[in-house]
C-alpha cells in the first residue's frame, strides 16, 4: 500500500512539475502573439490616421481631435480601457501649457492613454509612447505625417492588440503597460513633458519608456536596406535595457540595430528631440526607435502610400518583443549609468 501511495505521489509530482514548466515557458514567449501585428492592419489604421480628413493633426485642432477619437474607438473595440485612476482616455492639456517664445498660439489638446494592467506587479508601469500630432496644413495643403508619426501611432495600436490577445488567453503582461499617445511633440515635446510633470502613476514606478517615432520609411543612406532600425538611448541609463533589446531582437526579429545616432558626438542630437527624452532626463530608462530622415520629412509628401509596410511591421514587432521582455522579466531594468 505504501509503495502504491508513493508511486502515485511521484506521478502527481512530475505531472505538476511538467505542467508548471509548460506554463512558465509560455509565459515568457511572445512568439505566439508576434504575428498578430500585421501589415494590413497597420496600413488600414494609417490610411485613416494620416488621411486628408485629419488635416495634418496639428496640436489642438479639430483634425487632431478627430484622429484621437479614432484611436480611442479602436482601444474600445479590442477591450483595452483607460488607466486606473483616470476617468476617460484623455489627459487634457490647457493651451497655456504650450506657450513658448515665438511659437504660434495652440489650442487645448490632449494626451491619449490606454492601459493593460499587469497580473503580478500591476504597480510597476512600462510606458510605450508615440506622438499623434503633426504640423497641420500650410497654404491649404495637408501635411499628412504618415511616417512622422503616423507610423508610431498605429504601431502602438497593434502592439496593444497583441498584448490584449495574450491577456485574453491568460498570458497577459506581469507588469502594467501604459500606451501613451502624446500631443504637442512637433512644437517642443509638450505632451510628454506634461505627462512626466503630471504623471498618473508615480515616476519611480515607471520602469522604462519605449518611444516610437518614425518607423515606416527608409532614411538617407539606407534606401536599399529593408531590415534595419536606428536605436537611440538604450544604453544611456541602463545596461539591462540595452542588453534585453539586443537579446529580444536576436531571438525573435533579426533586424540590424544601428546605433549611429546614439553616438554622443552625433550632430543631429536625436536623443534630445523626441518624447523619450522627457522620461530619460528624469532617470527613467528609455529606448527610441527611428528610421532616420528622408526626402518627405515634414513635407506634404509624407503620405501613407510611401510607407514600407513590411518594414513598419517588423519594427513594430521588435518594439513588441522588447516590451514583452520588460513587462515580464523578473527584474526591472537597473539604472547603472548617468544618462550621458
Amino acid at each position: 500500500m505504501n509503495k502504491i501511495i508513493a508511486s502515485l505521489f511521484i506521478i502527481a509530482f512530475f505531472s505538476v512539475g511538467c505542467s508548471s514548466n509548460k506554463t512558465a515557458t509560455k509565459d515568457f514567449n511572445p512568439a505566439d502573439y508576434l504575428t498578430h501585428i500585421k501589415a494590413e492592419n497597420l496600413s488600414k489604421h494609417l490610411y485613416i490616421v494620416a488621411s486628408d480628413e485629419m488635416e495634418g493633426r496639428d496640436t489642438g485642432t479639430p483634425g487632431q481631435k478627430k484622429a484621437g477619437v479614432y484611436l480611442i474607438d479602436f482601444y474600445k473595440s479590442i477591450g483595452v480601457n483607460y488607466p486606473k485612476g483616470a476617468t476617460t482616455y484623455y489627459q487634457p492639456i490647457p493651451s497655456e501649457f504650450f506657450k513658448k517664445q515665438f511659437s504660434p498660439k495652440l489650442g487645448d489638446s490632449e494626451n491619449i492613454w490606454a492601459f493593460i494592467e499587469g497580473s503580478e506587479k500591476p504597480e510597476e508601469i512600462l510606458v510605450i509612447s508615440a506622438h499623434y500630432d503633426h504640423v497641420g496644413m500650410k497654404n491649404g495643403e495637408v501635411y499628412n505625417g504618415a511616417d512622422d508619426d503616423g507610423s508610431g501611432t498605429v504601431a502602438l495600436l497593434e502592439i496593444a492588440a497583441a498584448f490584449q490577445k495574450a491577456k485574453k488567453e491568460g498570458n497577459g503582461p506581469k507588469r502594467s503597460i501604459l500606451f501613451l499617445h502624446v500631443t504637442g511633440e512637433e512644437h517642443g515635446l509638450h505632451g510628454s513633458r506634461f505627462y512626466t510633470e503630471n504623471p498618473l502613476f508615480p515616476l519611480e514606478n515607471t520602469i522604462a519608456n519605449i518611444n516610437i517615432d518614425m518607423i515606416g520609411r527608409r532614411g538617407y543612406g539606407k534606401e536599399n536596406n529593408d531590415n534595419y532600425i536606428y536605436v537611440i538611448g538604450s544604453d544611456r541609463l541602463s545596461s539591462d535595457l540595452h542588453n534585453w533589446s539586443e537579446d529580444a531582437n536576436k531571438k525573435y526579429i533579426g533586424m540590424e540595430l544601428d546605433y549611429t545616432y546614439n553616438d554622443l558626438k552625433d550632430p543631429n542630437r536625436f536623443y534630445y528631440r523626441s518624447d523619450h527624452y522627457n522620461f530619460a532626463k528624469r532617470g527613467i530608462p528609455a529606448i527610441f526607435y527611428f528610421n532616420g530622415v528622408h526626402d518627405d520629412y515634414h513635407k506634404a509628401t509624407d503620405t501613407p502610400d510611401k510607407i514600407d509596410y513590411p518594414q513598419l511591421t517588423k519594427r513594430a514587432q521588435l518594439a513588441f518583443v522588447v516590451a514583452w521582455e520588460l513587462a515580464n522579466n523578473p527584474e526591472r531594468p537597473k539604472v547603472d549609468k548617468d544618462g550621458k
